[in-house]
């Protein structure tokens, strides 16, 4: 079991380096088991709003991409069909952690939950949470 745990996650970097998007932010993807995801991303002042903290369209990336990687460990290849977030707190922090898991599956559709944290000295604090439906593509 060890071996297909470590066979899906080295499939999924290879699914993300083929990412232009990804690759351009810096994500990583450091969990990829069956069921559940998580993706990394180190801040920079690039990813910051006006304000100081992330910008919700990179906390968004993190979560719509997590959770199709989740969705995608228990169907094959997907596609995000549709998700909401909901920000919590700002992002201020060092680096971000996106966290997945599958709730409901069947054969052509998941629904996924993420929680998006924000590491800092003191440890990590929630920022968001995303729900979505993951669908099997047909592409």
């Amino acid at each position: 079991m060890g071996q297909r745990m470590n066979d899906l996650l080295q499939f999924g970097k290879s699914i993300l380096e083929s990412q232009p998007f990804s690759k351009l932010l810096g994500a990583e993807l450091t969990v990829l088991e069956e069921g559940s995801a998580e993706i990394t991303l180190v801040v920079c002042e690039q990813f910051k709003q006006q304000h100081g903290f992330v910008h919700g369209g990179v906390i968004s990336y993190l979560a719509d991409n997590c959770l199709t990687y989740a969705g995608g460990s228990v169907l094959g290849n997907s596609v995000t069909s549709e998700f909401k977030i909901n920000y919590l707190r700002p992002a201020i922090g060092d680096r971000l952690i996106a966290r997945a898991t599958v709730m409901s599956a069947g054969k052509g559709q998941a629904v996924c939950e993420c929680k998006v944290m924000i590491s800092r000295e003191k440890g990590e604090k929630l920022v968001a949470v995303a729900l979505g439906t993951i669908k099997k593509s047909e592409v």
